[in-house]
């Protein structure tokens, strides 16, 4: 494990070319870091994916020079890309190779939409939304893992690899690589959403075979130690493989799996960096006009349109909070940032309609003509104007009813160069372990978030920074880097032939 403080790009590079020289680092991921696509103009652009995983590879990738695979969803992505779905990125300045793996709107829909997140999403955020599991799109998620695994085999090219595959879009990769002529391929996998208990995770029809695929791994990473326990309980009571809970492996046939927590994080310095920006400045001013703050405090919520992230629930709280403190009324806003998010999925329409009449219920109980207490923005907005939120508000919250991390609250963090603001934050998130100087919540409770808010808008200056400065200093010194390094740090370490990894 890595023990040095603080973790830099620089230190990681220094990592990979020291100890995985000759090696090469695959990534592979559904979502693609960089998207082309033409624009109502008909010119052609280029968008820098986002959310927690592109946060926390993108850095990792610039590091290795490797080569990232990835779904090409772009209407322009065939136009920029090779014979092979090769490009390098990112654009102006390439630093590794992104390999388009292209997919049919059939496969996408089964694989991606029906198996991956109307059946695997919702169990493993146990968020009181039935799974759907049916047998075609079973069939589909099961054909695409294998053409994913396919381009690995053709990128890996009988050289040594490290192949470091994303998410629950490939329970089955590991086993099927492996099975294609990758037994002297190292292949670690990173589990980015939480691990249910074991009963839950039966009820899929097919966990036999979702479990069996990630015993092909040879390193599995979850975000903390009770989804590694989860995990290694389901594999005690549905498969014959041997647990070694104190050793943190499992045997089956033979193969070692090593199962560890590697919490996520972020890019501390870049975030820093971003948030002193002249650019966020602007940002800042714009967003004050808009939401015609003045003198009044600003609560802030930002997240996909997700019904695992708690919007209504916070809503609710919000409402109850203007009900039983008559005195903050008019002298506070607060604003709802809901990128939308799998939009043509039945369950996401749901959530999206209550949002609605949710916000419609608050504004039109409490607000006058001077002032409407909530502000929805759904649309997908830049890093600046989100920073910039970030910067201005009194309040943050993350009422996640389940999540495995939750880097938007490191990113919070990250962004209060000045040491203040509050950060709400649920205890069912990954990042409650962490950030334990935050007011901790249970999502599910309207009152306990209201008053929540009530300490937050009340919290003296002494004590938002106390809080804060220590949220920043873990963020800080467990920064991606860290998290990479440690991954790749017990790659190394396993018993693996030196035709793979030299040690």
């Amino acid at each position: 494990m890595i023990t040095s403080r603080t973790w830099t790009k620089e230190l990681l590079r220094e990592l990979i070319e020291t100890r995985l020289s000759g090696v090469k680092f695959i990534v592979v991921s559904n979502r693609e870091p960089h998207m082309h696509r033409y624009a109502e103009s008909g010119e052609m652009e280029c968008i820098e994916t986002t959310g927690g995983l592109a946060t926390a590879l993108r850095p990792i990738m610039a590091a290795t020079k490797g080569t990232w695979i990835a779904h090409g969803a772009g209407n322009a992505d065939r136009a920029t890309a090779d014979e092979q779905g090769r490009l390098p990125v990112p654009p102006g300045n390439p630093s590794y190779t992104l390999r388009r793996v292209w997919l049919t709107p059939e496969q996408e829909e089964g694989y991606y939409y029906g198996f991956a997140n109307e059946g695997l999403w919702p169990l493993c955020h146990i968020a009181f939304k039935r799974p759907i599991f049916r047998l075609a799109n079973w069939e589909t998620y099961q054909e695409v893992n294998r053409i994913f695994a396919k381009a690995v085999i053709e990128e890996a090219a009988g050289e040594r690899a490290i192949i470091f595959v994303q998410d629950y879009h490939f329970c089955l990769l590991p086993r099927m690589v492996k099975e294609m002529g990758g037994a002297n391929l190292v292949v670690a996998q990173f589990w980015h959403i939480p691990w249910p208990n074991r009963e839950m995770f039966r009820t899929c029809p097919w966990s036999h075979e979702l479990v069996d695929g990630l015993l092909g791994n040879d390193l599995l990473g979850f975000h903390i130690r009770n989804h590694c326990q989860n995990f290694f309980e389901t594999v005690d009571s549905s498969l014959e493989a041997m647990v070694d809970r104190e050793g943190w492996q499992v045997t089956r046939g033979g193969h070692v799996t090593n199962v560890r927590p590697f919490p996520i994080s972020i890019d501390f310095e870049a975030n820093e960096a971003l948030a002193t920006s002249p650019a966020v400045d602007t940002a800042m001013e714009k967003w004050c006009r808009k939401l015609r703050l003045g003198d009044r405090l600003l609560g802030v919520g930002i997240e996909r349109l997700d019904y695992t992230k708690g919007i209504p629930e916070r809503l609710r709280a919000l409402d109850f909070f203007i009900e039983s403190h008559p005195e903050w009324r008019g002298k506070f806003s607060f604003v709802q940032i809901a990128a939308p998010s799998r939009s043509h999925l039945p369950e996401y329409q749901a959530v999206e309609d209550e949002i609605d009449k949710l916000v419609e219920k608050v504004n039109w109980r409490w607000g006058r003509t001077d002032w409407q207490p909530v502000t929805l923005i759904k649309k997908q907005h830049g890093s600046v104007d989100m920073v910039a939120l970030h910067r201005l508000a009194r309040f943050f919250i993350v009422n996640s009813l389940h999540d495995g991390m939750n880097l938007v609250a490191k990113e919070f963090a990250a962004s209060r160069v000045d040491d203040d603001g509050v950060l709400i934050l649920s205890k069912f998130t990954g990042a409650s372990r962490e950030l334990d100087t935050a007011l901790g919540v249970n999502p599910f409770s309207i009152h306990d978030t209201a008053h929540a808010m009530h300490q937050a808008l009340t919290m003296e200056p002494e004590e938002r920074q106390r809080r804060m400065k220590s949220m920043r200093e873990k963020v800080s010194d467990n920064n991606v880097y860290r998290w990479a390094g440690n991954i790749l740090s017990h790659l190394m370490k396993l018993d693996i032939s030196e035709a793979t990894v030299n040690e």
